[in-house]
């Protein structure tokens, strides 16, 4: 394709594209600037494009690609990276309270509801806020998965039930 058929074909996208940057982000103005980088990247290399492709989905390949590469460029930008020697701070959102006294009553509170729990309660629940997988805490008790889901569901709704004096 010569360089004015491509920009004219590009014009022409213009309305899917804005669809579909539109889909991928749910935000009017990221879809925006979506689609500005998507046209600014096909018409710097439009010399790679090649006749026997379709046009069209060339165009939109490069959209989400851009899309995905913008997207783990923001996480990657917001992880934590925690230097304590044991991990401690790694599963702790910034607000997570023990920060003062009081906090730390009040996860002494929630160690010793939970350790009340009987076991079939107990330990699928902290296996599951330690991180395991709910598959994972399956395959170890040798339960079926739903099982799992529900023993930790139940045990939440009953710290939720010990702690609701803590709220707020």
């Amino acid at each position: 394709m010569k360089n004015v058929h491509i920009e004219n074909e590009l014009v022409a996208l213009q309305s899917n594209m804005r669809n579909f940057a539109f889909s991928l982000t749910l935000n009017r103005e990221e879809a925006e600037d979506l689609l500005q980088d998507t046209t600014l990247k096909v018409l710097d290399n439009q010399e790679k494009f090649t006749d026997n492709v379709n046009f069209k989905g060339w165009v939109l390949t490069i959209m989400k690609n851009i899309f995905i590469n913008n997207y783990r460029k923001i996480v990657r930008n917001q992880t934590v990276i925690d230097k304590t020697e044991d991990l401690h701070h790694l599963n702790l959102p910034q607000n997570s309270g023990f920060e003062s006294p009081e906090s730390s009553y009040s996860a002494g509170e929630i160690r010793n509801s939970i350790n009340s729990f009987a076991d079939e309660y107990r330990i699928p629940f902290s296996m599951h806020v330690q991180g395991f997988k709910y598959e994972e805490i399956a395959e170890k008790m040798k339960l079926p998965i739903g099982t799992v889901k529900s023993r930790i569901f139940l045990a939440r709704k009953r710290l939720q039930e010990q702690l609701k004096d803590y709220r707020y």
